[in-house]
């Protein structure tokens, strides 16, 4: 398919640098800094998220409710904050300018972030736990809504950036570039959601080693600043475009003057008029007010959209969650829960060629009309599917949990020694009696000594010839299943020592017995298992992400072809707009379930947003069957007919490289990659 755009002037067409930039086989050397930043920043963005809801459990502290509600807050601020992008882009500092100085905001917050996940800036008395929580969870904040700015002030602005790299005869070289730049996407996505969570799983710390959440946002904090070094050194070599007004701040002005108008002429005197943006005539031409009401039929479409997004993003929270709750160990390595998120960039790469090459081409052998809006139902009914399997296996797991008297999710019994009780608080509880030392639900067992029948935390355990003696200790942790073991010593009156450890699992409770015969060499072999860990295994995660990843193959992609294929020339950017905005709607409601809901149950809150999915894929079958498909350029076409030709030139030169960047990409052979990754 070819486009043709007609442009008022040549000198109003291109304010571009007028020297020549080099080139390497076609194409502009410049695209590889912005190619190299894409990357960088999706590796950034995507390796901070995918630890993202585990940091705020169990390093802040707080339940699995409030977890996932800051978590899709951040999300919903993220797919927000790209209309000022473009606003700003386009009407005030032009796209490179805009990219550096949010990109500069953007690698603050993830420092930020890093820092806030440092417990020893606070862990005055070196006991492994922050004594000033406020100030690690206001740090925090602060960072996530940094580099929600960062993130979506960009998102709108690279794409089309990298296309103002290239002259009108370079649209070949174009197309390929888009399809260059979305590979980045998919590429620094699945690496980070591989790469981060392992960092999270290492151990560090100056005082007490604990989950390295600090490596794992420091890692992403580098390659943001990576990201904005790389661009910021190609600048000698960009093309670039001055802000030429906003498209979108148009539309918004010609619907806000169309209520306006009507709103003064509500009196039965005026006659009605056949379409109530037709009140804008006073003011616009018809060719705007034409386009203005084919973008509004195609976002009326939009209305049911955000449902599909509010399952589609617990991936990163809820499912992440269920995972932690799971037996991760696949033979000789151990799966992170928040590893399990790279099964759906996998199965996207893999099903994306498969549905167009094998799976459509089928369908429409068979004669079957799947529709562009039919195949976004079947998304939303697949994804509905994948929230089912997903409480099933819930169901599962909740059979072989434990009740412990606590919040806690394992327990450590260490017996035949003398009686001690301290106070002790655990989160949701009030505070009670243990025998022992201080602990709370974030403590781990790491420097944990045993002295001649005496337990204690004190570094210099060891030194002492007595500790406080103990008749049992109880230990429970709230602490990430595949990282947990205790790790405890062994020390005797001549100062012998005997490290052991005991590994841990999840929803399991120990019992260690050390017999007054213990004699150092031997091994500490009176371990009881009192209740088995869970077994149910992480694998069975597949099933949900292969739904769910089917259902956003046929839902996403088709979404936005749609979108495109139905809007004006000069406003497929609105509709973008548009769409990033179902995003944020989506992850408005997943909060606003997990604040408000009160179900008992975790499988029965994924019973209710499969249940509200499916009643929403009902109403959107409905608006889809009353839907009639436009012809944009033929409505345009009869429009233009009618207004003089100095009009249609104004009109027609409107396109802006941001629209002309998004035609190559949408009409390139890359239908791949998750178009939410943009």
């Amino acid at each position: 398919m070819t486009f043709h755009f007609i442009f008022a002037d040549k000198e109003e067409q291109r304010t571009k640098k007028t020297k020549n930039s080099p080139s390497c086989l076609g194409y502009p050397v410049s695209i590889f800094f912005i190619v190299v930043n894409e990357f960088c920043e999706r590796f950034s963005y995507y390796g901070m998220k995918a630890v993202l809801v585990l940091y705020f459990k169990y390093f802040i502290g707080w339940d699995n409710d409030l977890s996932t509600t800051i978590y899709h807050t951040f999300v919903a601020l993220c797919y927000l904050t790209p209309i000022l992008g473009a606003i700003i882009a386009d009407s005030w500092l032009g796209k490179f300018k805009t990219i550096v100085y949010l990109s500069i905001v953007y690698t603050i917050g993830q420092v930020i972030m890093a820092i806030s996940a440092i417990h020893d800036i606070t862990d005055t008395n070196r006991d492994g736990t922050p004594d000033n929580m406020t100030f690690h969870t206001a740090m925090s904040m602060l960072g996530l809504m940094l580099i929600a700015l960062g993130t979506g002030g960009i998102k709108p602005c690279v794409a089309a950036f990298g296309g103002d790299q290239f002259e009108e005869h370079q649209e070949k070289q174009r197309s390929t570039f888009f399809s260059i730049f979305y590979l980045s996407i998919n590429a620094g996505s699945l690496l980070s959601t591989l790469i981060t969570p392992i960092l999270r799983a290492q151990e560090c710390g100056i005082y007490s080693k604990q989950s390295c959440f600090p490596l794992a946002f420091g890692v992403p904090a580098a390659l943001m600043v990576v990201a904005l070094i790389v661009f910021i050194a190609g600048h000698s070599m960009y093309i670039m475009e001055s802000p030429k007004g906003n498209i979108l701040l148009r539309v918004m002005k010609c619907i806000g003057f169309a209520i306006k108008n009507r709103f003064n002429h509500r009196s039965q005197q005026h006659p009605k008029r056949e379409h109530w943006m037709d009140w804008a005539e006073e003011k616009y031409d018809k060719l705007l007010i034409a386009q203005v009401k084919m973008v509004l039929k195609v976002l009326f479409l939009y209305i049911p959209l955000p449902m599909f997004w509010a399952l589609f993003d617990q991936q990163g929270s809820r499912w992440t969650l269920q995972a932690t709750t799971m037996d991760g160990n696949f033979g000789a390595f151990i799966i992170q829960p928040d590893q399990m998120q790279i099964v759906n960039p996998i199965l996207i790469v893999i099903m994306v060629p498969i549905m167009d090459s094998a799976v459509y081409p089928l369908i429409k052998k068979c004669h079957i009309n799947f529709t562009p809006l039919r195949r976004m139902t079947v998304g939303m009914l697949l994804a509905a599917l994948a929230f089912v399997a997903a409480a099933l296996l819930q169901i599962q797991i909740d059979q072989t949990m434990p009740n412990f008297p606590s919040s806690s999710q394992i327990q450590v019994k260490f017996l035949n020694l003398e009686n001690t009780s301290v106070p002790v608080e655990v989160e949701g509880q009030e505070p009670f009696a243990v025998p022992g030392f201080d602990v709370s639900s974030n403590n781990d067992t790491s420097n944990l000594n045993i002295t001649n029948g005496s337990i204690c935390r004190d570094e210099n355990c060891k030194a002492r010839k007595q500790c406080k003696p103990i008749a049992r200790l109880l230990f429970c942790t709230d602490l990430i299943p595949s990282l947990l073991r205790a790790n405890f010593t062994i020390v005797n009156e001549e100062g012998q020592t005997c490290h052991y450890i005991l590994q841990l699992g999840f929803g399991s409770s120990y019992t260690v017995l050390i017999p007054s015969t213990f004699s150092f060499g031997e091994s500490v072999s009176h371990v009881f298992t009192d209740i088995e860990p869970n077994g149910i295994h992480m694998a069975w995660q597949v099933i949900q992400y292969f739904l769910m990843t089917c259902g956003e193959v046929v839902f996403s992609v088709t979404g936005l072809d749609f979108s495109y294929a139905q809007a004006p020339s000069n406003m497929k950017s609105v509709l973008q707009a548009g769409w990033l905005l179902t995003v944020a709607v989506g992850n408005i409601i997943v909060l606003i379930v997990a604040e408000a809901g009160s179900l008992p149950d975790q499988w029965a809150e994924y019973v209710l947003f499969a249940s509200l999915l499916v009643a929403v894929s009902i109403i959107f079958a409905v608006m889809a069957y009353f839907y009639t498909y436009m012809d944009p350029m033929e409505i345009e076409a009869k429009f233009m007919d009618l207004e003089p030709e100095e009009k249609k030139r104004k009109e027609l030169g409107m396109t802006t490289k941001d629209n002309l960047a998004y035609v190559n990409n949408e009409t390139s052979n890359n239908t791949d990659d998750k178009q939410t990754k943009i």
